[in-house]
């Protein structure tokens, strides 16, 4: 083959020749990518209900304390944050190298859920906090009037209507977090973004991998949007009732 059409062949947007090779990278890409970023939201939920609660102290240090978490991790890069914990926190922490379903190794898997979880956290905090909002101040009043605390108000009366209004927006969250999640390629987690990323590099097939990427994040993505808004749709409609 000439050198003009072999160059064009490698940077052709539908190359698509490594595939019968390469394929299984993709799988294991995208079963990484899945559990990191599914894993990442749910163990964010915790921390960040608690974030929402204490921003609505009204103690001015633990609410100071609290916005001041969510501020530095809004608005400083993921990038910045996950080299922060993967090179710095987990130099001190060791994780054993072992190896879950033949390909995630959990000693770089687990700082990345760990950067996630504390990113998507500060975003998630953000959705609760919105959700206790929009919660009917005479369900707090009603719910002291019957003799509960403030807590019991809280965990018993608003936070349960506080969940169901953010259901949709948790559902987006972990939309989104697929989609973060591949700037843990540039540690060498072995995602979606990594296996493009090594199979461009191996075959010198430049562009190929990259659309096959993007194409696997939109078929992940595009759908579970679509299903979000026909249940938020749905949800509205219970609640007009």
């Amino acid at each position: 083959m000439p050198p003009e059409r072999e160059q064009m062949s490698t940077t052709s947007f539908f190359n698509f020749s490594f595939l019968p090779k390469y394929w299984t990278m993709f799988v294991q890409g995208i079963e990484y990518t899945l559990l990191l970023s599914v894993t990442a939201v749910l163990l964010a939920i915790i921390p960040a209900m608690l974030l929402a609660i204490l921003r609505l102290s009204k103690n001015k240090v633990v609410r100071f304390l609290s916005g001041l978490y969510i501020d530095i991790f809004r608005a400083t890069p993921l990038l910045v944050q996950i080299s922060l914990i993967y090179f710095g926190l987990f130099n001190f922490i060791k994780i054993p190298t072992v190896y879950i379903f033949g390909f995630i190794n959990i000693a770089m898997f687990i700082p990345g859920v760990v950067a996630l979880s504390l990113n998507s956290a500060a975003y998630v905090a953000e959705i609760f906090r919105a959700g206790i909002l929009a919660v009917d101040a005479g369900q707090t009043e009603a719910a002291r009037s019957l003799g509960l605390s403030s807590a019991a108000a809280m965990t018993k009366v608003v936070l349960p209507q506080a969940i169901k209004n953010v259901l949709p927006a948790l559902a987006n969250e972990i939309i989104t977090m697929v989609k973060e999640s591949s700037i843990c390629s540039t540690l060498g987690m072995m995602e979606l973004m990594w296996a493009a990323k090594t199979v461009a590099a191996t075959t010198y097939i430049t562009l190929g991998p990259y659309v096959v990427a993007a194409l696997i994040y939109f078929c992940i993505n595009y759908p579970a949007s679509k299903i979000i808004e026909a249940i938020e749709r749905r949800m509205r409609r219970g609640d007009q009732r």
